[in-house]
């Protein structure tokens, strides 16, 4: 379970590894360093790095030969800054969410094209889930994932799905017509609930949490292996999921207006 997600992003976990190498005293990462760090040959490592450069994650150094970090890192930061008082307002309620419903509960937001879980909560006899607090997860599969794009404005979605969607299970959605469709029903139910999607055994039920402005800014979720939670489990799951996403966003909408 714990090799689900990760070990078939194998390429991303490689964009990691250049981005960490880069420290107080590493401002700009040359090909030749990144080939000997990752032990790939130089034209593979200039092919991660100019993958990064696109997505704006680095840029190429005016100075001179090598890459330095780009603009997206520091957009970034900017959202983990604001993602840490969320955080905080979370932590109780994902306490006593676990406790309802006896499995693990991740906050999780959207940044880009991206999912990025900003917490977990565990139980005692939690399942062992492959994401981890910082973890990135795509937009197309996993309840959480899909409770963050389903308000998003059509023709912001229609940009966002326009790309060749992964295949992480014989359940993922890869056709986007069928995805909007499938967002379609979770706006009008107001959650998510998707089996197997992302990882084989695994079941998500997930609400949104908006802010102020009734924005989605976060998604409450939690992650059970399926075979524990039958058919006619999920509603009293999804009631708990919907409840603890309500709670959520009245602390929010609080700090808001404070």
């Amino acid at each position: 379970m714990s090799q689900g997600y990760r070990s078939r992003n194998s390429t991303a976990d490689r964009a990691l590894d250049i981005l960490l190498l880069f420290r107080d005293d590493v401002l700009v990462l040359t090909g030749n360093r990144v080939a000997e760090h990752l032990g790939v040959a130089r034209s593979t490592a200039y092919r991660y790095l100019q993958s990064l450069t696109s997505m704006g994650f680095l840029e190429e150094n005016e100075v001179g030969a090598g890459f330095r970090l780009g603009p997206r890192v520091f957009d970034l930061a900017r959202i983990a800054r604001r993602g840490v008082g969320l955080s905080e307002l979370a932590r109780p309620v994902m306490r006593d969410l676990a406790q309802t419903t006896g499995h693990p509960v991740l906050l999780t937001r959207r940044t880009g094209t991206a999912v990025v879980c900003l917490e977990r909560e565990d139980v005692s006899q939690a399942l062992r889930l492959s994401y981890e607090r910082g973890q990135v997860l795509p937009l197309n599969a996993g309840a959480a994932a899909l409770a963050l794009i389903a308000w998003v404005p059509q023709a912001e979605l229609a940009e966002l799905l326009d790309t060749p969607l992964t295949r992480f299970t014989e359940a993922t959605v890869t056709d986007p017509a069928v995805l909007m469709a499938r967002l379609a029903q979770i706006r009008e139910r107001g959650h998510a609930v998707a089996r197997g999607e992302l990882d084989p055994d695994v079941l998500g039920v997930a609400a949104p949490v908006r802010g102020r402005d009734g924005g989605v800014v976060a998604a409450l979720s939690i992650a059970a292996l399926a075979h524990r939670v039958s058919d006619e489990e999920v509603p009293m799951v999804v009631s708990a999921v919907t409840k603890a996403a309500g709670e959520l966003t009245d602390l929010v909408i609080r700090l808001d207006a404070a």
